[in-house]
């Protein structure tokens, strides 16, 4: 076994591998950039080495600057993690080359799997079902809409070595072939190095499934049971599950053999992971596809480790050591249901913008998950886990993926687990920059999803005009309305105490006008109970003035509510969205209707940057006429492309941004007359 392995990777994977090897007993060394030099990764490895300037194409994505570090601190091996050097051939070849292990698939099988493009071309001579698409070089613009139109709209163009929603476009017609082919050239090139793309027919109701694949040096090679990864944004992936609501054991079976039988024609070994895509038009749902075959460890494992209790990085240090694997199939098993979400820093209120700045406030559920007895079977803490890499008072750079931490619940149950996620995201505290916790709670709370209906298009169907926080029932708004009631009451009368200002009265206002969501409701605090609108509300909660987080009983349903003082009132977040209530004593709320409405100034003639990025394309310029929906500008934020669209016609007057400018928030790229 190593004495010493190096985890060519940051955040939350570096942690996570860092966390498995000292179980195992072995060393760990961290590379970091500048934007790192604080990161929990860097504190935890028992040696850390700078590797450069925040870019990571600066950085992480330099192989020599890994194989120098493995030298300086005596590394026998290097664990990837995924993204960044995970699939390059190169770099495994570089490491071999100087006597390093690399922990994961041999170069052969990196080369032939981790090619989009030469991975369907084998697929295909192997008898594997896969999507009708075009897989050869595409020579330009004008040749992508040619294919396209062979092969049928709608279709998608992929980055050959794309990977984690990056370089995908869907396109319904020729216009989005034109926008989109060379952005997705320009996200391959930036992301991984390669510009090559390759156009496949879109599935329509996609089912995305994934089967995980653990191989050995001794030819051994065995299935995980499967994953379901149909809620995504933008092809990213945004809620994993496993098993799938969807699979059949019959299903289960077909889907996994075929998959080692793939494997084992690259001679693979280590963890991998074989995308399938399934139509939910297909009443059977024998009809699956292959995709492709990530050949590294999955952002989603943790939820296959808690149904299966394998630790993967463990299995993936074993065999690159030389063991042979220690199960064989009828090993494996499915033990409840395991549902994983990614919060990220991006901003669901605002069309799902990134938002890049310092985690002023970071209070996670529980503890990020510890491998020991106590865990489990990689399950956390009483069903509750989370892998993070990210501290209070950090930042989230712009410099790498917006992923805070992935939150993995387990239960008996899939409507179990669930319940935990919703519980456990009340619980999320994060406070400094825009994130996606509210949408994740929604998603969990939805009926489509507790259904199993899921397909690739859950989000744009049932967030087709984009995000506004989950519904709340009567009930949990008459609750709010109370809990509002008694926090008030609560502040009220420790400012009478600490201003000593007695006056004529010795208690504090009882009565309340509450308003939310347009609705208001009369709040009296008496000695036989609270009562809303003259209904007496079953509630329970313990708050001292000043508490953020305050743990709620309403009618037996356990509530934790975030809050946060605002003019006239509170911003209390639960249950998957953020309520603003308007909260007067009962004599002076008859008052508000007097006082005059603030009207925000007009920003429309103004073209406002959303989020922090790279300016990477002006689409017009001075003097010309634009029309509504007519790309204005290109920027680059977290490595993807976002196109800025007109919302009226006018003339473009002053243009105050240039090509390849770093522009802030709010920054005024253009001006309309």
């Amino acid at each position: 076994m190593f004495k010493k392995i190096l985890i060519a990777n940051r955040g939350e994977i570096a942690c996570r591998v860092i966390k498995t090897a000292h179980r195992m007993g072995i060393a760990t060394v961290a590379v970091y950039s500048d934007a790192d030099a604080r990161a929990p990764f860097v504190k935890m490895a028992d040696e850390a080495v700078h590797i450069g300037p925040a870019p990571a194409a600066e950085s992480y994505l330099i192989a020599d600057k890994i194989i120098a570090a493995c030298k300086q601190t005596g590394a026998e091996a290097v664990h990837p993690g995924y993204g960044f050097l995970s699939e390059r051939t190169s770099f495994a070849e570089a490491l071999a080359k100087e006597g390093i292990e690399f922990i994961g698939p041999p170069v052969g099988a990196i080369a032939a799997m981790g090619d989009k493009i030469e991975s369907k071309k084998l697929a295909m001579e192997a008898g594997v079902n896969v999507v009708p698409g075009f897989v050869g070089e595409i020579e330009d613009t004008e040749h992508a809409v040619r294919i396209s139109e062979e092969i049928g709209y709608p279709v998608m163009m992929k980055a050959s070595a794309g990977g984690g929603g990056k370089g995908m476009r869907l396109a319904y017609n020729e216009k989005d072939v034109r926008e989109g082919f060379e952005a997705t050239k320009r996200e391959g090139l930036n992301s991984f190095g390669d510009d090559r793309v390759f156009i496949e027919k879109f599935i329509l109701n996609p089912r995305h499934i994934e089967i995980q694949i653990l191989g050995d040096k001794h030819g051994n090679i065995i299935y995980l049971n499967e994953r379901e990864c149909s809620i995504q944004r933008r092809h990213q992936k945004v809620v994993e599950e496993a098993p799938s609501p969807f699979v059949t054991p019959k299903m289960r079976k077909a889907m996994g053999e075929q998959c080692v039988a793939l494997s084992a024609a690259v001679d693979y070994h280590s963890a991998g992971t074989v995308e399938l895509i399934v139509s939910g038009a297909d009443p059977s749902g024998e009809s699956f596809y292959f995709l492709e075959m990530n050949t590294r460890l999955q952002v989603e494992h943790p939820v296959t480790e808690a149904i299966t209790g394998v630790d993967l990085v463990e299995q993936m240090i074993r065999v690159a050591a030389g063991e042979k694997l220690s199960m064989t199939q009828d090993d494996v098993t499915i033990d409840g249901w395991s549902i994983e979400n990614r919060v990220y820093a991006e901003d669901p209120y605002r069309g799902f913008l990134p938002s890049t700045g310092r985690l002023v406030q970071y209070q996670p559920p529980v503890e990020p998950w510890a491998d020991d007895e106590a865990a489990n079977g990689r399950r956390g803490v009483g069903g509750i886990r989370v892998d993070d890499g990210v501290f209070e008072g950090g930042e989230v750079s712009m410099f790498y993926d917006p992923m805070i931490a992935k939150l993995v619940t387990w239960g008996e149950t899939r409507d179990e687990a669930a319940d935990l996620q919703v519980q456990a995201l009340d619980a999320f505290r994060i406070e400094g920059l825009g994130h996606n916790v509210d949408f994740l709670s929604a998603i969990m709370q939805h009926d489509r999803f507790r259904s199993g209906e899921l397909t690739t298009g859950f989000i744009a169907e049932e967030y087709p005009d984009g995000f506004e926080g989950a519904p709340a029932s009567d009930h949990l708004q008459r609750g709010l309305a109370a809990v509002a009631g008694v926090i008030a009451t609560a502040n009220a009368d420790r400012a009478r105490r600490v201003d000593q200002q007695l006056d004529s009265r010795t208690m504090p206002p009882g009565d309340w006008s509450v308003t939310l969501n347009g609705r208001e409701y009369a709040v009296s605090l008496e000695e036989d109970g609270i009562t809303v609108d003259g209904a007496l509300i079953d509630l329970e909660l313990e708050y001292t003035p000043g508490d953020r987080i305050v743990d709620v009983e309403l009618d037996e349903d356990v509530l934790t509510i975030q809050l946060a003082p605002t003019r006239g009132g509170f911003a209390i977040t639960t249950r998957g969205a953020k309520h603003n209530l308007r909260v007067l004593p009962a004599h002076i709320a008859p008052l508000a209707q007097h006082m005059i409405e603030k009207i925000p100034p007009d920003l429309s003639k103004f073209l406002i940057c959303p989020m922090p990025g790279l300016l990477v394309k002006l689409h017009v310029a001075e003097g010309e006429e634009v029309q509504p929906g007519q790309p204005l500008a290109t920027v680059e934020a977290m490595k993807m492309e976002n196109i800025l669209r007109a919302e009226k016609q006018g003339v473009i007057s002053k243009v105050n941004s240039a090509e390849g400018e770093s522009l802030a928030v709010d920054a005024i790229i253009l001006e309309l007359e």
